[in-house]
C-alpha cells in the first residue's frame, strides 16, 4: 500500500494517446514552484501508448544494466508488510513491487530504454504478447521452453488453468476481475465456476482452451483488445497447480521469477534469495544481479529517510521498494546536488479520495455528502506528505496522466479553497436537519494517517460535523475498508489505471454490481446512471471519444452522486544508499523499478 495506494502498473492513456491535450496540471493552491514543465512532461509522457511486442521483442534475456555487477545482500526497509503473496490477491502497490522479483505472467512489461521512460508489452511466460485473428475475442498463446517454478516443476498449460479458474472461487477477493468478468461476460463472474477448479469442474474449451501442455486460447464473446495489458498485471501472474493450497498459497507461493521466498516472517522481515531454476535466456524482463534482499517493515517514512541519508553500515546498500522521502526531508533531499545521483523522482498515476460510504443510511441525502465534499480541508493530506513537491490538490477522479483529463474541472472548489468551505458545508447541513451528525472517519495507522485525519477531522468539525476518528492498522487498511458491513463512513484510498485505459478507473470503482467484500468500489455507490454509462462506454472502440465520455461520467459522479471527495494527485521520490546501482524511477511501477538493481 503505498501510501495507502492500489496501483497494478501505470495509468498509462488510452491507445490513442496525444489525441486529447493535456492543458497542465492545477497548482493545486498550495504551490511551490514545483509545479513546473517538469512535471506537465511527465504526465505527458505517461499518456503515450503502449506497443505490444512480437516473439523477437520477447526473447530473454534482458538487455544488461550499465555497471552491472552480480553478488551481495541489499537491504530494504519498507513501512508495510505483504499481506497477501497469492497473485490472486494481490492489488496493493508494495505487494506488486515485490511482485516484480517473484512472480512472472503471460505477458509483461519490458523497458525499452534505461531511463524507465519507454516499455512495451511482451510474452514473458509465453513467446509473444498473444495473437488474435478477430479483433480481440480470441486469443492464443504458447508457452516458451525451460520455463520453470522455484522447485523445478515445469511450468506448463495446466499451471495457466490452474491460475484463472481459481480466480472464480470465493476466497479470492483481493485482486483484479477483468479477465474473470470478460470469460463469464458478465459483472457476476462468480457463477460461471463457483468453487473454481477445487471439485473437480473446469471452464469449458468454449472459453478456455489447453489442448496440450504448451498452448493457451481465451475465447470472449465480445472483443477485448486490451488482454495483452490486462495479463500483465501481478494479480495474473502463473500459479502452480501441484503446490496450489487454497488459502495457505497466500503466505507461502510457489515463485517463477528470479528470486523465491527464504522466510518471511509478516510484520518483522522477509529474505528472498536466488531462484536457481529461473532461466535468463526465458526473461526479457528481469535481472537477478542480487544475492539476497533483507527486507524489514515497520520502517516508517521519516525513520527509512534518515538511515537512507545517513549512509553507513548496512544503509550503504540499503533501498525501499515503496517507501518515498518523509514529508519533512522532502525539500531538502531535492534540493541537494550531492543526493542526485541517490534519489529517483516520478509523477505517479495515483489519484486519492476520501469515500462516503454510501451504504450508511446516514449518508443517503446528498446535501450531507455535499456538506462533507465543501467541508473536507485537503490541505493536511498535501501537507502530510511534504506539499506540493509530493502531490497536488486534485479536482477530478482523473489523473493527469490520463487522457480526457480536465484540469479546469473542481466541483467542490479544493483547488480555489484547499482549506475547504466550513459555511457552505453548514448551511448544506442546516438545510439537512443533520447538524451534530456523527462521523466515524477511519483513517490508516501511520505518522502520516495520524496527521492528516487530524487535521481533516477538525476541518469536518467546523461545518458541524462530530467525528469521531478510528485507526486501522496499515498492513490490513485495504482489507479492512473493501469489507461490505464496515463501520466507517468515510476513509481515503487511492487508485491508479492499471493499463493504458480510464476503464480501469472508474469501472472498478464505481460499477455498483461489483460490490463485495474485497470490491474496490469502496464507497459502494450503485447508481443505474453510473452502470449503464459504464456498459455503454465499454463498447466504444474509439479511444479518444471513450476517454471523452469516461471524462463525463467523471463529472456525473462528483456533481449529481457525490460519493467521492478527489484529495491529491500524486508524485513520488526515493532514495538509496550510495553503493546501490541501477537507480531507476519506473513509469509503468510508479516508483523504483526493483529488478535492475546491483550493488556497486
Amino acid at each position: 500500500m503505498s501510501r495507502g495506494g492500489r496501483h497494478a502498473y501505470a495509468a498509462l492513456s488510452v491507445l490513442a494517446a496525444g489525441a486529447l491535450v493535456l492543458t497542465g496540471c492545477s497548482k493545486g493552491g498550495s504551490d511551490t514552484g514545483n509545479n513546473d514543465k517538469k512535471n506537465e512532461e511527465n504526465a505527458k509522457r505517461q499518456q503515450s501508448s503502449i506497443k505490444f511486442g512480437d516473439a523477437a521483442a520477447s526473447q530473454g534475456p534482458a538487455a544488461e544494466v550499465k555497471g552491472a555487477k552480480a553478488g551481495g545482500t541489499m537491504e530494504v526497509l519498507q513501512r508495510d508488510s505483504f499481506a497477501h503473496l497469492d497473485p490472486g490477491q494481490i492489488y496493493v502497490s508494495d505487494e506488486m513491487a515485490l511482485s516484480q522479483l517473484i512472480h512472472r505472467g503471460l505477458t509483461g512489461y519490458k523497458a525499452t530504454g534505461d531511463d524507465g521512460k519507454s516499455h512495451e508489452v511482451v510474452g514473458d511466460l509465453a513467446t509473444d504478447s498473444g495473437t488474435t485473428t478477430d479483433g480481440g475475442k480470441t486469443w492464443k498463446y504458447t508457452l516458451k521452453d525451460g520455463i520453470k517454478f522455484a522447485d523445478g516443476t515445469p511450468i506448463t498449460s495446466k499451471d495457466v488453468r490452474q491460475t484463472f479458474e481459481r480466480l472464480f472461487a470465493p476466497f479470492i477477493n483481493q485482486g483484479p476481475s477483468y479477465i474473470q468478468q470478460w470469460l463469464a461476460d458478465s459483472t457476476d463472474y462468480r457463477k460461471l465456476l463457483k468453487d473454481g477448479p477445487y471439485k473437480g469442474k473446469h471452464l469449458p474449451d468454449s472459453i478456455m482452451e489447453t489442448p496440450d501442455d504448451k498452448t493457451i486460447v481465451f475465447h470472449f464473446k465480445t472483443a477485448h483488445p486490451d488482454l495483452p495489458y490486462a495479463l500483465a498485471m501481478s494479480g495474473y501472474s502463473v500459479v502452480s497447480a501441484k503446490s496450489d493450497t487454497k488459502e495457505k498459497y497466500d503466505k507461502k507461493p510457489m515463485t517463477s521469477g528470479p528470486y523465491k521466498i527464504q522466510s518471511f516472517k509478516s510484520g518483522k522481515s522477509m529474505v528472498l534469495v536466488k531462484n536457481t531454476n529461473w532461466d535468463p535466456k526465458t526473461d526479457p524482463i528481469r535481472h537477478q544481479y542480487v544475492d539476497q534482499f533483507d527486507i524489514q517493515f515497520n520502517q516508517q517514512y521519516e525513520q527509512s529517510t534518515k538511515a537512507l541519508l545517513a549512509d553507513t553500515g548496512a544503509d550503504q546498500t540499503g533501498v525501499s521498494f515503496s517507501n518515498a522521502v518523509d514529508a519533512g526531508n522532502l525539500s531538502k533531499v531535492l534540493a541537494d546536488p550531492k543526493l542526485k545521483s541517490r534519489i529517483v523522482s516520478g509523477y505517479q498515476p495515483y489519484v486519492g479520495q476520501m469515500n462516503i460510504n454510501m451504504s450508511k443510511p446516514e449518508l443517503k441525502d446528498i446535501n450531507v455528502r455535499k456538506a462533507i465534499a465543501y467541508a473536507l480541508p485537503v490541505t493536511p493530506f498535501v501537507r502530510a506528505y511534504g506539499g506540493t513537491d509530493a502531490m497536488e490538490v486534485a479536482g477530478g477522479l482523473l489523473s493527469p496522466t490520463v487522457s480526457g483529463y480536465d484540469a479546469a474541472f473542481d466541483p467542490y472548489g479544493k483547488k480555489k479553497k484547499p482549506a475547504g468551505d466550513p459555511a457552505k458545508a453548514k448551511e448544506l447541513l442546516k438545510k439537512a436537519g443533520k447538524l451534530n451528525m456523527k462521523l466515524t472517519f477511519a483513517y490508516i495507522n501511520t505518522p502520516e494517517g495520524q496527521q492528516y485525519s487530524t487535521a481533516m477531522a477538525a476541518g469536518l468539525k467546523k461545518a458541524g460535523f462530530n467525528v469521531q476518528r478510528q485507526e486501522i492498522p496499515a498492513e490490513s487498511y485495504y482489507d479492512q475498508v473493501s469489507k461490505v458491513d464496515n463501520s466507517y463512513d468515510i476513509f481515503h484510498t487511492a487508485w491508479g489505471a492499471d493499463w493504458p485505459s480510464a476503464s480501469t478507473v472508474l469501472p472498478p470503482l464505481y460499477d455498483g454490481r461489483l460490490i463485495a467484500d474485497g470490491s474496490q468500489n469502496y464507497s459502494q455507490v450503485n447508481d443505474s446512471h453510473v452502470n449503464s454509462e459504464i456498459d455503454r462506454i465499454n463498447k466504444i472502440t474509439d479511444p479518444v471519444k471513450s476517454a471523452a465520455e469516461w471524462e463525463k461520467l467523471d463529472k456525473y459522479l462528483l456533481t449529481k452522486v457525490v460519493n467521492e471527495v478527489p484529495t491529491a494527485y500524486y508524485k513520488q521520490t526515493q532514495i538509496a544508499g550510495s553503493k546501490v546501482g541501477g537507480l531507476v524511477y519506473d513509469d509503468v511501477i510508479g516508483g523504483l523499478d526493483p529488478r535492475r538493481l546491483f550493488i556497486k
